[in-house]
């Protein structure tokens, strides 16, 4: 019997996990997929607005502003990337002018702090690549980016050195209510809790509806987008958005706190909540899209493109709290845009409301600092070289587009959470995400799963399920 059962385990629910080990609590997460991250929060713009769009008195724009105000204390807490570096929605006519106004005095009535509305000359000096025909920007220096991944998995870990458990592959299939809370039935067994957390991201509707009569509706929204290699990752400094449209903030063009250069998303409402899959006229039509709002993109940098799916609600906002008919269920449902800025916020108010419902008591030995994979090209050279006479694995380079050592990937497999796939890796240390992806080190990559899980190279696989990479081997292995 759990206390609390939290359903995904995306940002928000890791995030929401995180804060509920503040208290004295028997929890678990329960993700479909083989690892955290899987969903929305693996494909995404990695940014942290700073809160301008949303409509004031929504909880999109409640959370937006909570969150972007903890992201940068959070990110120390937790070690994981997080750059402040600010952005820019730009205007190309001057008929648009009014609507530069009106993101601006949306963000005043947020609370969003610094913004300004800034002319050609300042603009484009601030970043000399805009189209030339932007005419003037809303400059936001509170915005910033992050990495989607670290920030999951830095959740993830520290939730579970605080004693929250993860069951990975296991699907919900059904919730039941009884008198003293629910039985979730999945493709693992049942669980029995006084509560659930619904943050079941596209599937959150589904969740919801089975045990509540007020229904949830929930539209996959499919992005696309095109990540460039590590040499466009100073084509510009800020994030640069044209002026929203119908379906949210439009394509943007902005660094990656790697170093890279992404561009994205497009929206497309879908009816598959796996329908994942790149399309060309989408790509075509995101690559028109970004040279309005900067010019000289070096397309030829791409080195991969995606596609993700975000959870649109019909309200339009975020579902967040316990359904009126279905006493300690809590959802965190129609986490779409700036779902990521807000996760940290959303996981703490959520938590409050849990522990005020259950009487949780406070966990005195919550551990609320977490390190995340040492990186030894960041250790001055001296302590460099001691680090890999202590350990050689540091000085094995695996990744040769990254610099991504055995010993980080030995890291990553062993930490909380471990990862145990090829995705699981890339997504923990950067193995594979450079410019040949993967091409060079996956062979190199599975020896070292092979070998640290004690599992057979057939049964590895890219990203869990039945996306194994191997099916036999056709000679002997030396």
């Amino acid at each position: 019997m759990y206390d609390v059962v939290i359903i995904g385990a995306g940002v928000t629910g890791c995030a929401i996990a995180r804060e509920l080990s503040r208290y004295q609590v028997k929890a678990c997460v329960l993700e479909k997929c083989e690892d955290v991250c899987c969903g929305t929060s693996k494909a995404n713009s990695a940014i942290a607005h700073a809160g301008f769009d949303a409509l004031p008195g929504t909880k999109k724009a409640l959370f937006n502003i909570r969150g972007s105000e903890m992201m940068e204390a959070v990110s120390k807490e937790l070690d994981f990337p997080f750059v402040k570096n600010g952005s820019l929605v730009v205007c190309r006519k001057e008929k648009d002018l009014p609507k530069l106004q009106e993101l601006y005095d949306r963000g005043i009535q947020n609370g969003v702090k610094d913004m300004r509305i800034i002319g050609r000359e300042e603009v484009h000096e601030m970043e000399p690549n805009l189209a030339d025909g932007v005419l003037a920007a809303l400059y936001a220096p509170t915005a910033g980016i992050v990495c989607p991944f670290g920030m999951t998995i830095a959740y993830a870990e520290n939730a579970a050195v605080n004693g929250i458990e993860f069951r990975f592959d296991t699907e919900v299939n059904a919730v039941r209510k009884e008198e003293e809370g629910y039985v979730i039935h999945t493709t693992r067994g049942e669980f029995r809790t006084r509560a659930i957390v619904n943050a079941a991201g596209v599937y959150a509707d589904a969740i919801h509806n089975m045990v509540s009569g007020e229904k949830l509706h929930i539209t996959p929204r499919r992005g696309d987008y095109c990540l460039l290699d590590h040499t466009a990752g100073e084509h510009v400094a800020r994030t640069v958005f044209p002026l929203p449209g119908e379906y949210g903030k439009g394509v943007l063009v902005a660094p990656t706190v790697h170093g890279n250069l992404i561009l994205g998303p497009t929206a497309v409402d879908v009816e598959n909540k796996e329908e994942t899959c790149v399309r060309q006229e989408e790509l075509d039509y995101l690559l028109d899209k970004v040279g309005h709002s900067v010019k000289n993109i070096p397309i030829r940098q791409v080195i991969t493109s995606f596609a993700g799916l975000r959870a649109h609600e019909d309200s339009d906002d975020f579902v967040l709290g316990e359904a009126k008919d279905a006493r300690n269920f809590f959802d965190a449902a129609g986490i779409e845009s700036p779902g990521l800025t807000s996760a940290p916020a959303i996981g703490v108010w959520m938590a409050e409301q849990i522990q005020e419902s259950l009487q949780l008591p406070v966990n005195p030995e919550f551990i609320p600092n977490r390190k995340g994979i040492l990186n030894p090209a960041e250790l001055p050279m001296e302590k460099r070289n001691e680090l890999i006479r202590q350990k050689p694995e540091y000085g094995t380079i695996i990744c040769r587009c990254e610099m991504i050592s055995e010993g980080e990937i030995m890291d990553a497999i062993h930490r909380p959470v471990g990862a145990r796939s090829l995705d699981g890796v890339k997504r923990r240390t950067r193995a594979g995400m450079g410019r040949c992806q993967s091409g060079f080190c996956s062979p190199r990559t599975m020896e070292i799963l092979e070998r640290e899980l004690g599992l057979p190279m057939e049964e590895l696989t890219k990203s869990g399920g039945e996306s194994k990479i191997i099916v036999g081997i056709n000679k002997d292995r030396w």
